[in-house]
Parts: C-alpha cells; sequence; structure tokens
C-alpha cells in the first residue's frame, strides 16, 4: 500500500514533511517488542556479546539505512541491550529526512529495569528515559511523566517475551499503549537465495507487524504496515553467530 506521504506531487515542501512523518513512524516505530523473546534470554548466557544488523529498506522510497543492535551479558541473568538506528532518505538525489536514534536498555531475565533513548532528526531532539520502580515502571518523556505495568516492554527487537507482551513503550515518544500477539505458523522465508525454516508471528496495535522468527528465535525479518507504507527490516549480519545469515538455525 502506497502512502500519500511518499506519492509524488506538485507540492515539494508538503511533500518534504509528509516524507519525515512517515519515516518517522516507519523508522522509530517498527523496531517492535514483537522479535526476540529468546533473544536476549540467549544472549544473556552467551560468552560474548551478540549483535544483529539489519537493513532497513520502504516498499516505495527503496533502502533506508541500518538499524544494529547488540546485546550485552551482565552476568546473574542480566543484560545490556544497546541500539543503533541510522536513517537517511533521498529521493531522485535529493535529502529528504534524515535521523539518528541511540538507545540503552538493562533488563533483569525478561523484566525492564531501566531505559534510555535519544532520537535526533535534525530538527529536533527527543529523550526519553525509564526506571523500573517497584511494581510499576515510570517512564519520563516531553509529554511529561507516565506509569505503566512493570511488565512494560519497550517497542523495539531487544524486548524479551515478547510472545506475552500486551502492552509496548514507543521509544521515539514515551507513549504506552496495546498489542496483541498472534500467530506462530511455521513456514519457509527466501534468505540470500536459500530457504529457512522461520515460524511467523503478527502484533497488532495502531501499527500492524510481522516478524519471522528462525530456529534460534532470531528475528531473520520483520515488516512494519501503517498509513505510511511497508518498511522491511532485513537481517544482514549476525556477529558471533557462527553461521552465514541464511544458515542460521539450520545447524
Amino acid at each position: 500500500m502506497v502512502s500519500r506521504a511518499f506519492a509524488p506531487h506538485g507540492n515539494g515542501h508538503a511533500h518534504t514533511k509528509g516524507a519525515s512523518r512517515g519515516i518517522r513512524r516507519l523508522a522509530l516505530v517498527a523496531v517492535m517488542a514483537v522479535l526476540a523473546a529468546a533473544l536476549s534470554t540467549n544472549a544473556a548466557r552467551a560468552a560474548a556479546p551478540l549483535r544483529l544488523v539489519y537493513r532497513v529498506s520502504h516498499a516505495v522510497i527503496g533502502d533506508l539505512g541500518s538499524y544494529t543492535y547488540t546485546v550485552e551479558p551482565l552476568g546473574n541473568g542480566a543484560a545490556e541491550i544497546l541500539s543503533r538506528e541510522h536513517i537517511d532518505v533521498r529521493m531522485l538525489g535529493i535529502p529528504m529526512f534524515h535521523e539518528d536514534a541511540m538507545r540503552t536498555e538493562r533488563w533483569q531475565g525478561s523484566r525492564l529495569m531501566a531505559f534510555h533513548g535519544i532520537t535526533d532528526n535534525g530538527g529536533s531532539r527527543v529523550e526519553v528515559k525509564g526506571e523500573a520502580e517497584g511494581d510499576r515502571f515510570v517512564i519520563s518523556s516531553p509529554q511529561g511523566i507516565l506509569t505503566a505495568a512493570a511488565t512494560v516492554h519497550p517497542a523495539d527487537p531487544c524486548a524479551a517475551n515478547f510472545l506475552a507482551s500486551t502492552t509496548v513503550m514507543r521509544p521515539d515518544t514515551g507513549a504506552v499503549e496495546k498489542v496483541t500477539v498472534s500467530g506462530g505458523e511455521p513456514g519457509s522465508l527466501d534468505i540470500d537465495g536459500e530457504p529457512v525454516p522461520v515460524r511467523k508471528y503478527v502484533v497488532d496495535g495502531k501499527t500492524r507487524y510481522t516478524v519471522w522468527l528462525n530456529a534460534r528465535n532470531l528475528p531473520v525479518k520483520f515488516v512494519v504496515d501503517d498509513d505510511a507504507g511497508q518498511a522491511t527490516f532485513t537481517l544482514a549480519r549476525c556477529v558471533s553467530c557462527g553461521a552465514p545469515v541464511a544458515r542460521l538455525g539450520m545447524r
């Protein structure tokens, strides 16, 4: 589905603003809590950090940039997750939108203990902080102070136990929203010319997300679909996985 945000028209200024809003929704919300339940758990047990690098593309515009996250095991069931997002949108060689996001999460088992994120699109800089306090999670953002349940997960690929997720926090705004998770049916996905066994899940909230997990519970691909169209995140490289992307989970 092609959104008017990316459809060519005569008003260049309005087009730029529309593209910026569309990319912001795609790039900053797309990284969904649906991605890696076992990822955080498995990485916490690993001897070395696990780093996943994704290519980001849009159905109409093409390449958007990259997304990388690294899971650092801290011992005793704790882990720190660092994510970096770089989006650079050009149309006909003309810069349309640029954005960089940096986020740090600290987990204890499947509970989010702390969050800090900064999103900078060149025109504005948004900072979101969160910390576990008793049976709740307190979020601070330009919108004010918001209290969520202790089980809240950030809407990004590092959230643990995503299959049980019902509430997620937007890392770009601090807003909290309800979601439902369905699916899990087996299938096959073409990765680098090879069929990879996967399980497909769908997360429904204000935006619809689809994710494919391989046998190692690694998200090899995920797609966000909203009124700006579809953005696709495809795993391009896995550091410390011990195999090419197309062979992950097959041995």
